[in-house]
């Protein structure tokens, strides 16, 4: 059943962003309608709790299921991120599922504490969370690992 998909992400390097739109060209081969947007922020960066002001805050509201994207910093969910999760409205009865990058070589230095923030900040918004990959950027298979997460991620809608 085709659904309507919002790809919510931060970006600070592009890696994300790169992701993400591969992630968005997979989910519309699927038949699904998706958007990609993207949480602004006014302040320094790398952003430091408290030091920065979202400026693009998308509305989760507008999709039938969301998949968030956000790097990892400093062995933890990025800031913009984690602020994102706790300012949006509810995700009552909608699908959630995630995806981190990150660019140390273990998916335990960061990337699975950020997958759980984003669960638990889905969940307790009333999301079904669906699932979540990790895109290790130092990867000398990147690519493969990236082209199978796409496709992990795609096959949960």
């Amino acid at each position: 059943m085709a659904m309507h998909l919002g790809i919510i992400i931060y970006s600070r390097s592009g890696n994300t962003r790169k992701v993400a739109g591969k992630l968005k060209e997979e989910l519309i081969s699927c038949g699904h309608s998706v958007n990609l947007e993207e949480i602004t922020i006014n302040g320094k960066t790398p952003a430091q709790a408290g030091q920065f002001e979202l400026t693009a805050k998308p509305d989760p509201g507008n999709y039938d299921a969301v998949i968030l994207g956000a790097p990892v910093q400093a062995f933890n969910l990025n800031p913009v991120m984690k602020a994102y999760l706790e300012q949006i409205p509810s995700l009552k009865g909608k699908k959630a599922a995630c995806f981190i990058t990150k660019h140390l070589p273990v998916k335990w230095s960061g990337g699975t504490q950020a997958v759980s923030i984003i669960e638990k900040g889905c969940t307790s918004k009333g999301a079904v969370f669906k699932g979540a990959e990790i895109i290790i950027w130092s990867s000398a298979k990147k690519q493969e690992n990236i082209k199978q997460a796409v496709k992990k991620l795609a096959a949960l809608f």
